[in-house]
């Protein structure tokens, strides 16, 4: 039964995620799910949108949540105890770790490696806690900037894939917001009242995601389907969705 506004808001969104799910198989069931969690209001979304499923899905999964301490300048940040109180409240089972670098390792790291030694350390902690699949919480837009950053810097139409295969098969990756724009994350964010983000990294607000984010607003000024239409393109391009819908389009339960 939906009972308030939050609830209301996941429902809805239930739609495009359940669609994300279906389409590229990425839930079954049995499965063990680690929930990539960095503390911002996509993450913490995800976890509470595939909470709220396991009430209404035919698949029967678990969930736990990870979350990975450390930014470009090593492993040595504070963790976040609201981020832990939140957890712990609903009763979500959680692990918390600091970012796992090699001894040769030079402080402060780039964007790309710091992403790296951060997923490296997120896929040993859900193989550890016996997850053969791992959330992570990319919406569209995530997927319209990737997409438009390979066509300016590399001239390749492709973005995330939805769903991925590592350690030999052992752990998939899969993202269920594919087809979630984030302008409707920010309105179920606040009505979820999550907790404040952990600090920024010092070098986010400079890198070259943030440009391209960017200039993808301003894009969005003249077309505001510019997400779904870039999407939709590197998706046909990579043999992969609908290439007849526009994702984040109004879909069916």
């Amino acid at each position: 039964m939906i009972i308030n506004h939050a609830d209301r808001l996941a429902h809805f969104l239930l739609k495009k995620v359940n669609r994300a799910i279906r389409e590229f198989d990425m839930i079954s069931d049995g499965d063990r799910v680690a929930v990539a969690l960095s503390g911002g209001k996509d993450s913490f979304s995800l976890l509470r949108i595939l909470e709220y499923r396991l009430s209404f899905a035919q698949e029967k999964y678990s969930l736990v949540a990870l979350h990975v301490l450390g930014d470009t300048r090593g492993p040595d940040t504070p963790s976040h105890p609201p981020l832990e109180a939140w957890l712990r409240d609903r009763g979500i089972e959680f692990e918390i770790r600091p970012t796992l670098l090699s001894e040769s390792e030079s402080l402060p790291m780039p964007c790309q490696r710091c992403t790296w030694n951060r997923r490296r350390t997120l896929f040993e902690m859900a193989c550890e806690k016996g997850c053969n699949k791992i959330a992570f919480g990319h919406h569209l837009d995530d997927l319209a900037e990737t997409a438009l950053m390979n066509l300016i810097h590399h001239g390749r139409n492709e973005t995330m894939a939805p769903v991925g295969d590592y350690l030999c098969g052992r752990l998939k990756l899969i993202r269920p917001m594919i087809y979630v724009p984030e302008r409707e994350l920010k309105g179920f964010a606040a009505a979820c009242q999550f907790p404040p983000p952990p600090p920024l990294c010092p070098l986010g607000a400079a890198n070259q995601r943030s440009r391209i984010k960017y200039l993808l607003g301003e894009l969005k000024k003249e077309n505001r389907r510019a997400s779904s239409n870039l999407v939709r393109a590197a998706f046909r391009e990579m043999g992969l969705g609908s290439s007849r819908e526009n994702p984040g389009e109004k879909t069916n339960a």
